[in-house]
């Protein structure tokens, strides 16, 4: 999807979700009331132009540690829990969209660093807006879970996942078009109310 439509898209589901989007900062503010209704990171957008993707937060405040999350850490609430579970921490990216940060559709923008490893071809994916959702985001929707089983899950992630989370966003790039994008974001809506 273009940027345009999917900024007008973007706008009229903020509208829509707004009573959502405001359940889940209120039940946030008085669940964990410590901190923010709002978790900011910096990620690393189209043309590596460094954003902050908007989520709602679900871990505790001051947990500090690594950016791999695993499923059934203690510093993940259980609000935050069911946040996750159905993908409702992600609403606050319709913002980003809106702005023109990110896409619906595209590689999920990673942390600094990760872009850096991006060689030749695979430097490509950055000409993509990061994307809500995406294939690998599919593929790796329990990403949590696998990486939970691992002994060194960072390492894991390091060496198996993020690997080939870069071929399928490359398989992306030169296969994007607006009929797969709807394909994606009809799976996405599959997997989150299985």
């Amino acid at each position: 999807m273009t940027t345009l439509p999917s900024k007008i898209i973007a706008f009229f589901l903020i509208i829509l979700a707004s009573p959502i989007l405001f359940l889940v900062a209120l039940f946030i503010k008085i669940k964990m009331p410590n901190g923010p209704i709002l978790f900011q990171q910096k990620r690393i957008g189209k043309n590596g132009v460094p954003f902050l993707v908007k989520k709602f937060r679900t871990m505790r405040m001051g947990h500090g540690g690594s950016s791999i999350t695993v499923a059934g850490q203690s510093r993940i609430t259980p609000l935050g829990r069911f946040l996750r579970k159905y993908k409702l921490d992600e609403l606050p990216q319709l913002f980003n969209i809106l702005k023109g940060e990110m896409a619906f559709v595209g590689p999920r923008p990673d942390v600094p660093g990760y872009a850096d490893k991006l060689v030749g071809e695979e430097r490509k994916i950055l000409d993509l807006l990061p994307g809500v959702t995406g294939p690998a985001s599919l593929k790796y929707a329990n990403e949590e879970e696998i990486l939970a089983q691992q002994k060194d899950p960072k390492k894991y992630n390091d060496e198996i996942i993020y690997p080939d989370k870069v071929k399928i966003n490359l398989k992306y790039y030169h296969n994007k078009s607006w009929w797969l994008d709807c394909k994606i974001i009809l799976q996405t809506v599959q997997a989150v109310f299985k």
